[in-house]
């Protein structure tokens, strides 16, 4: 059996990287998706999703490095599920209100460059997302 998982985002903060005892690197980071739609009453919705993304050995190394709060990536990895809940995790934000964030376990991470232009390990995105709200993050670490 196999699933994979693809997303597009921003960064919701810097990676924070850490080495399991055995030396192995592990980055996390966060991910905000943003979705617009105008519901069936003519008012604009936005919607932000948000996932935490894990990276493990040479990638996590890599997304340490080249990963930084605002970019755009495109991931693609494995959903994990919360072990209290079996499904995604359940956090309250700063305002009071409960959250749900997604884990996500990456194979793949693309570096998008928020300007347009191609740098190096980057490409071009294919259009402008709004930046994720910092105070919807959820607290991962």
């Amino acid at each position: 059996m196999y699933h994979n998982t693809t997303v597009i985002g921003h960064v919701g903060r810097d990676p924070e990287m850490r080495y399991t005892p055995s030396g192995q690197g592990v980055t996390d980071f966060s991910v905000a998706v943003n979705e617009q739609f105008t519901d069936s009453t003519g008012e604009k919705v936005k919607k932000t999703v948000w996932y935490k993304v894990t990276t493990w050995g040479k990638l996590a190394e890599v997304c340490n490095q080249y990963v930084h709060k605002g970019d755009r990536v495109f991931v693609t990895g494995r959903l994990q599920a919360d072990p209290q809940t079996g499904g995604p995790r359940i956090w309250t934000a700063q305002d009071g209100t409960p959250r749900t964030s997604f884990d996500l376990t990456a194979d793949t991470v693309r570096f998008l460059n928020s300007r347009g232009e191609q740098a190096e390990h980057k490409s071009t995105p294919s259009e402008n997302e709004p930046q994720p709200q910092e105070q919807d993050e959820p607290e991962f670490f």
